[in-house]
């Protein structure tokens, strides 16, 4: 088996094919339905409407001076296709990086009525894990929930980045849910939008995690701020990357009757047991219906990056996002990147696929899914 390792856990997808009768479309521009709540706070699908899309962006002053530079750019291409259909708010480590930033995007010709800014030091730039996640209550309040954060076990710099939510509540005014005591970060879960919870056990039950609670009481947490009644648990791979192998790399609902994965060489060579292939292959949703899947390919070569260096392992198209109007998809300056993007146009024909290079960000693990993350719509 090949190990492939990175920060946020890409997927090896071989081929773009859909199977099982999955209907491109369906559930196409949905919004969150309402329905009864299993706890007090429900978490709607990445697909429903959003009011924004939250940014970190990146910064020198965690890695040094020039980190910023050649990853900046996708930045640039996300912040410009989101805010055709969402607000884009931007996290700026100060007000000297909110100023030099927002000079950037007007200069982009970006819209800036689109573009709202918040200051807050910042570690990092991956706000699947570390930017707030949002939840309606019970009377589809909108509220701010702020999950333990510890830098995937303590293996990086976080003291800022678990700082964030809390400071955001504040600028917000915003209610804040304090769930410290569990880490969790968003790129360790998939939600289907009704009430199934997809994870692996290696990223969220793992000692370096939540040593002191266990899969029973994590779940009763997920039930209690998510609205999930459906948990469907992967052993997963612990200290295969820095993440403890994060779901959202190789598996993503695309609706309540489908996932979005890969086949099984390539879950294979990603690392996964055949014990969690048999059970990911195998899984049914909330009203106990097997799942359906689609395939994606992963690139058809090892990434290599404009200079020549070849990262020495394949690209993923999984770790995509889904924005109100597009959905940015990872893309490597490879031969697969239509097909992957050509594919996923078809399970989201009412909005606009956009391929964005991420080799420079992917020397590094990380792809758009991971550094991305959504604020639903307020519905009252």
């Amino acid at each position: 088996m090949k190990k492939i390792i990175v920060l946020c856990v890409g997927a090896l997808l071989t081929a773009g094919i859909i199977m099982g009768g999955c209907n491109p479309g369906k559930g196409e521009g949905r919004q969150f339905v309402e329905k009864q709540q299993v706890g007090k706070y429900t978490m709607p699908d990445e697909s429903s409407k959003h009011e924004g899309t939250w940014l970190q962006w990146p910064h020198s002053f965690t890695y040094g001076k020039g980190y910023e530079e050649k990853i900046e750019p996708i930045w640039i291409e996300m912040t410009a296709a989101l805010s055709e259909g969402e607000n884009v708010h931007i996290i700026a480590y100060d007000e000297y990086e909110k100023n030099y930033i927002n000079d950037l995007l007007y200069d982009e010709g970006i819209n800036m009525d689109k573009i709202d800014f918040y200051i807050v030091p910042t570690d990092d730039v991956w706000a699947r894990d570390t930017a707030p996640i949002f939840v309606y209550d019970k009377e589809n309040n909108l509220k701010l929930m702020d999950w333990g954060f510890n830098g995937w076990g303590k293996k990086t710099r976080y003291k800022k980045d678990a700082l964030i939510p809390s400071v955001l509540s504040k600028q917000l005014g915003m209610e804040r849910i304090n769930l410290n005591s569990v880490v969790l970060e968003g790129g360790a879960f998939e939600l289907d939008g009704n009430g199934t919870f997809l994870s692996t056990r290696s990223a969220v039950t793992n000692k370096n995690r939540n040593p002191k609670l266990s899969e029973l009481e994590i779940e009763e947490y997920m039930k209690e701020n998510l609205g999930a009644n459906n948990f469907i648990w992967l052993d997963g791979v612990p200290n295969l990357d820095i993440t403890d192998f994060h779901i959202d790399g190789f598996a993503k609902f695309h609706d309540k009757s489908s996932i979005i994965t890969m086949k099984k060489d390539d879950l294979e060579e990603w690392g996964l047991s055949n014990k969690d292939i048999k059970k990911l292959m195998n899984a049914k949703n909330a009203f106990d219906k097997p799942y359906q899947y689609v395939y994606l390919p992963i690139s058809k070569n090892n990434v290599i990056l404009d200079n020549g260096t070849n990262l020495e392992y394949k690209g993923s198209y999984v770790n995509f996002y889904i924005g109100n109007t597009v959905v940015l998809v990872p893309n490597y300056n490879d031969p697969n990147d239509k097909i992957a993007n050509d594919t996923i146009q078809k399970l989201y024909p009412n909005r606009k696929v956009v391929g964005i290079d991420v080799r420079e960000l992917y020397k590094d693990g990380g792809m758009i899914h991971c550094v991305t993350q959504q604020q639903p719509v307020n519905l009252k």
